[in-house]
């Protein structure tokens, strides 16, 4: 850019405070990595070749956004302000979320954060959210997502129950049980549960579908049938003896907590610092099961 804009090596040499030589030499290695001439040389001028201008004005423009980029960060960081709309899964809202949203606020005092709770499938454009938070296996989309943490799922189930209607220790046993589903992921009512001898796909026989895994955790603890629970939903009740695993052996396929934005020319400000915000206290699945 500097040869382009001077019109000569040594002019560019002076302003960079580099010889005429490096200069010609930094080009001449940028000319062969490209497989290109990007300017015509003469004695003591130079001047783009088309190529040349044409990456010259691409560099221009992806220096601009660097400085933009630079400041927006630079001042955001010092005071980031506005509004930030968050939509979050009810169940990772009010046990893991809202725990911790105090120490965001009094990291950044002048964002206004609005947080709207809702295990529905919200359109993050539609309605116009900064960021949303799911607990999924993501379908494709024009949507960005980054992956904050993965999310394990065992089988539970209470003392109660298990001593009224026996332990499950294959998956094929299932369809002796009664089931408590979450109805509203990708699999619908099927369980997936993967061991030595493979996966085994069933489709157990429910008495309750619900779309908030807390109220299966909750009629669970009640006796009422077995629940495949994301370990952080259930942690609490296994440590009190309230819920029991079952089929330790096998494994189901673990979702993950998702921060989903629209793609955007640059990622907002406040929604990286939010995103990085959740991946500090989320970003092991440890970290995320705990209380």
């Amino acid at each position: 850019m500097k040869v382009v804009e001077s019109g000569s090596f040594a002019e560019a040499g002076r302003q960079l405070r580099l010889s005429r030589s490096a200069i010609s030499k930094y080009i001449a290695d940028l000319e062969e990595s490209l497989g290109v001439q990007l300017l015509n040389r003469t004695t003591r001028h130079a001047s783009p070749t088309e190529n040349g201008q044409q990456y010259f004005e691409r560099a221009v423009m992806i220096l601009s956004e660097i400085e933009a980029a630079d400041q927006a960060v630079t001042q955001a960081q010092s005071a980031p302000r506005g509004l930030l709309r968050v939509n979050a899964p009810m169940s990772f809202g009010t046990l893991r979320l809202g725990p911790v949203l105090a120490d965001f606020m009094a990291r950044y005092p002048e964002l206004q954060l609005q947080l709207v709770l809702s295990d529905d499938l919200l359109d993050p454009v539609q309605d116009g959210f900064d960021v949303t938070l799911r607990i999924a296996e993501l379908e494709s989309s024009s949507l960005i997502a980054r992956k904050i943490v993965p999310v394990a799922r065992m089988v539970c189930a209470s003392p109660d129950y298990l001593a009224r209607h026996g332990t499950p220790r294959h998956p094929q046993d299932l369809r002796n049980h009664v089931s408590l589903t979450y109805g509203f992921l990708l699999t619908g009512n099927q369980w997936k549960l993967t061991g030595a001898d493979g996966d085994h796909w069933i489709q157990p026989a429910w008495s309750l579908c619900v779309n908030n895994a807390e109220v299966l955790r909750d009629v669970a603890i009640q006796g009422r049938g077995l629940a495949l629970l994301p370990e952080f939903i259930a942690a609490d009740a296994l440590r009190k003896g309230e819920l029991r695993t079952v089929l330790e052996d096998y494994s189901a396929p673990p979702l993950a907590l998702y921060a989903v934005y629209p793609p955007t020319r640059h990622l907002s400000v406040k929604v990286r610092l939010f995103i990085d915000f959740l991946v500090e206290r989320f970003g092991r699945e440890e970290a995320l099961a705990s209380r």
